[in-house]
């Protein structure tokens, strides 16, 4: 993906989860998922945990984290010599299928919020993160902002055009696996919401 310039007028932008279109963030609270028998509380904790793969007990700790931005920082310790070889090439692919999950799962919820940017550009805002989102320089946002774009690539696919996602195929890449066991088609499901996820982890409880 090349780098691309916004207009900071002609756009919708998060970056606090707090904020009108908060919920476009992997941050955002509300949206858990559920895998393999396993409730996991956000798109966040389920994207760094693909990161490990044949790390079950990373995982682990990562997808325990009571929020998104503990589940980041605990990934963050263990990327340099844990992150599955192929990463960087397979991540936006990994974003994508983690991306089509929370909306089959939270479609009600978070289809609202895609369909509240009406069509315009949707850019995360981010101080340094020329990936996933786009920077200030100039008066201009600038930056590959990667999340926005399957953000967009999601609305129009089944947003927009009214096409209701139910399930969702595993990503093509080797080894999709959460603690050990590989991840199949994933469909809604109506046993979300409140449940207490915490006693989901006991297999790795220390």
């Amino acid at each position: 993906m090349e780098e691309r310039i916004y207009n900071p007028n002609e756009i919708i932008s998060f970056r606090k989860t707090t904020e009108a279109f908060g919920g476009l963030s992997n941050m955002a609270s509300g949206y858990s998922i559920y895998i393999n028998d396993i409730i996991i509380p956000s798109s966040e904790h389920l994207y760094q945990a693909m990161r490990y793969p044949i790390n079950p007990e990373i995982q682990y700790k990562i997808i325990s984290q009571d929020n998104a931005m503990k589940a980041k920082m605990v990934s963050k310790k263990y990327k340099e010599k844990y992150s599955r070889p192929d990463w960087a090439r397979v991540q936006i692919k990994i974003m994508r299928w983690v991306l089509e999950v929370k909306l089959a799962q939270n479609w009600e919820k978070f289809s609202q919020v895609l369909l509240s940017t009406e069509d315009k550009p949707i850019v995360e805002f981010s101080k340094e993160d020329k990936l996933w989102g786009a920077y200030l320089l100039d008066g201009k946002l600038q930056g590959v902002n990667a999340l926005g774009r399957l953000l967009m690539e999601l609305r129009q696919k089944y947003v927009t055009s009214n096409e209701r996602m139910y399930c969702v195929e595993p990503v093509n890449i080797p080894a999709l696996l959460l603690y050990n066991h590989p991840i199949g088609i994933i469909c809604n499901t109506n046993i979300l919401g409140d449940f207490d996820y915490t006693f989901e982890y006991e297999e790795f409880a220390v």
